[in-house]
């Protein structure tokens, strides 16, 4: 199974054109939050169009600058992962949206104890045994995938618990846009590919129980 992952888009989809040729050849895309930037459900479709235009198999997240209409539509459009879970090609996508509170009061935010409850709920009458994949905007707490230029760790206790607790083979998160990178945490990867809205995004492949993941950039149109 071959994955992309756009995160914080907030609004801008210019580079969806640059890599169409990959959205085309992936057999699912996910989109781990921030889809607009304090938008609403047109907006949010209209992302979501962009990147359907190359590739129908999508699910998403919405993330702390995502209105709760934006929600209400990838429900809609029976996208969303938050609180959920799809199985796709006998893999479980599980997902968590919004953050933690941020120090700007942003739209959807949570406590370390709600988020916890929410990734519970997430996996509500998911298949044991089968492979699982997290899709979370707030990314887990003590890796390069959370590390502020502040220098400090901002990510979630209760994503990292989860991640350890249930072992995913890959986390996609976001949410930090300086903290691109990978990390491990056990066995479970990693990855946070930093924003799409500047180019950045997550190519990642699952075979034989294992996978491979890499940050790539759009290039220019």
């Amino acid at each position: 199974m071959k994955i992309i992952a756009l995160t914080d888009i907030h609004g801008k989809v210019d580079a969806t054109q640059t890599i169409a040729a990959e959205l085309r050849a992936a057999d699912l895309v996910l989109l781990p939050g921030d889809l607009t930037n304090f938008g609403r459900r047109d907006d949010a479709a209209r992302i979501v169009d962009a990147v359907r235009a190359h590739n129908p198999r999508v699910l998403a997240v919405m993330g702390n600058c995502d209105r709760r209409d934006v929600e209400q539509y990838l429900i809609d459009e029976g996208l969303c992962l938050h609180r959920s879970h799809q199985v796709v090609d006998g893999v479980v996508f599980a997902g968590l949206g919004g953050s933690l509170p941020c120090p700007v009061r942003t739209l959807n935010e949570w406590s370390e104890e709600e988020i916890a409850e929410h990734l519970d709920t997430a996996l509500d009458g998911a298949p044991a045994g089968a492979p699982l994949v997290l899709v979370s905007h707030q990314p887990p707490h003590g890796t390069v995938t959370d590390l502020a230029s502040i220098g400090l760790h901002v990510g979630s206790a209760a994503v990292r618990a989860f991640i350890e607790t249930r072992k995913p083979l890959l986390c996609f998160s976001g949410h930090i846009h300086e903290a691109q990178g990978t990390d491990q945490l056990g066995a479970s990867t990693l990855v946070n590919p930093g924003p799409f809205m500047e180019g950045r995004y997550a190519w990642a492949e699952i075979a034989d129980g294992a996978c491979r993941v890499e940050i790539r950039q759009a290039g220019p149109q």
